[in-house]
């Protein structure tokens, strides 16, 4: 490890000096030899860094949602190139080169933390072996030697025999319970964190390798911080118990607010921001505005739950625009008017009621006995033509030819035509066979 970080000893000057300005500040609340003065310098070291590699974050986080997104193309050229390692490189690289991404990206993180780590360790390491470093001289050194956190030396160690330990001012007992309780707060916030990332903010609609590999660094993370944090200095354990806070409380804000599409994370905020837009009838925050607008532009590729999004708008009378706004229905539409542009929103057509079985059959009924009722009817009027007929065949005079009766009347129903054919009527004379002959 020493020959490790004897590799960052350039930046062991920087770390230190940033150290000992703290140690100033704080030494005049606490005292100068305080486990506070020099514990607080410790974290506000990791806070200052991180502060710095917030770009490198975001980074990180885009690099890392554009790896998902490629990752359905990237199992394709596998299987099509399995047997073909260097075509299936060439065309990996050329995926990321169309597409933006790289996959060191979501590492810049780690790898830009890790020379203020070693040189951090470098530090501490020469504490505890009473060596001057960096800008830290004899009178500092002597001062860190005393500082104790809850009893155990900055630069104590869970490994550290008996004899070492006193030397620093403290028990082998007190070293190691307060070694082990910072070693499983780091491991756990470890653990936290890489957990909350694969169950909320993931996209669940998508099964890819790439979970699968998440779900194995989320179990080992916490072993390895475990293994080796047993030889790392009280003060390196304050180092990396922050900076694995100081990510659980960054991705938190992280997943709440700027959520991967398709995950649950994305369910729960759209769902607020719903909530938050019909209210208020308008976005207020820039986000917001991205957010939406991201969603307006996928238009049918949209997820479920981006789809519910744009339904609970349109149900409050709302619509999302291109750029990201919110405004009413209605004054859409008369800006669209002023244009010169056909609304395409149109009103949701409303759906018949159901009917019950029983007002079905009743229905069927009644239409069944006004079929019959205008059978009937036609069947009277032919019978009444035909009548007609007759009865100026007998008061004729010349016989005159003529087409049968059946003929001339119309076929409106089977009632009609048989009664029309035989000439028989109720009530009245009969029709003769052949007019001619009369």
């Amino acid at each position: 490890m020493d020959t490790i970080a004897s590799l960052f000893s350039f930046i062991t000057t920087p770390v230190s000096w940033v150290i000992v300005q703290f140690h100033s500040v704080y030494g005049k609340i606490f005292g100068p030899d305080t486990g506070w003065a020099w514990g607080l310098s410790i974290v506000s070291l990791v806070i200052l860094i991180r502060i710095c590699l917030i770009p490198l974050f975001v980074k990180q986080i885009k690099a890392t949602r554009a790896m998902q997104t490629l990752q359905p193309e990237m199992k394709k050229i596998q299987e099509r190139y399995k047997n073909d390692k260097q075509r299936q490189s060439e065309e990996m690289m050329k995926l990321y080169k169309e597409s933006g991404t790289n996959p060191l990206s979501s590492c810049l993180p780690i790898l830009a933390q890790s020379p203020f780590f070693f040189a951090l360790y470098h530090v501490l390491n020469g504490i505890a072996t009473g060596s001057t470093i960096g800008v830290i001289n004899e009178s500092l050194l002597a001062s860190a030697r005393k500082a104790h956190i809850f009893g155990a030396p900055l630069a104590a160690k869970f490994t550290d025999g008996s004899s070492k330990v006193e030397a620093l001012g403290a028990s082998l007992t007190d070293v190691r319970v307060v070694t082990a309780i910072m070693i499983v707060l780091m491991s756990a916030s470890q653990f936290y964190t890489q957990r909350q990332l694969m169950t909320k903010n993931v996209d669940t609609t998508v099964k890819t390798p790439f979970m699968q590999q998440q779900k194995m660094l989320m179990y080992v993370f916490p072993v390895m911080f475990a293994v080796f944090g047993i030889n790392f200095p009280v003060g390196v354990l304050v180092y990396w118990l922050t900076t694995n806070v100081w990510t659980m409380g960054q991705q938190m804000y992280v997943i709440r607010n700027n959520p991967t599409p398709g995950s649950k994370a994305q369910a729960a905020y759209l769902e607020r921001l719903t909530k938050h837009v019909t209210h208020h009838g308008k976005t207020r925050r820039r986000s917001e505005k991205t957010i939406i607008k991201a969603i307006v532009a996928k238009g049918r590729d949209r997820n479920e739950f981006e789809r519910k999004f744009i339904n609970g708008l349109t149900k409050a009378g709302l619509v999302a625009q291109a750029d990201g706004t919110v405004v009413k229905g209605e004054a859409q539409a008369v800006a669209q008017a002023e244009d010169g542009v056909t609304s395409t929103a149109v009103a949701k057509r409303q759906q018949p009621k159901r009917q019950t079985k029983a007002q079905r059959q009743s229905a069927a009924a009644k239409a069944a006995d006004d079929a019959t009722s205008a059978s009937d009817s036609s069947a009277s009027d032919d019978v009444s033509a035909a009548a007609g007929t007759t009865t100026s065949l007998e008061k004729s005079d010349e016989p005159q030819d003529a087409k049968p009766a059946a003929q001339q009347a119309p076929k409106s129903g089977s009632n009609g035509r048989s009664r029309a054919q035989s000439g028989q009527r109720k009530g009245g004379p009969q029709r003769p066979k052949s007019p001619s002959k009369k």
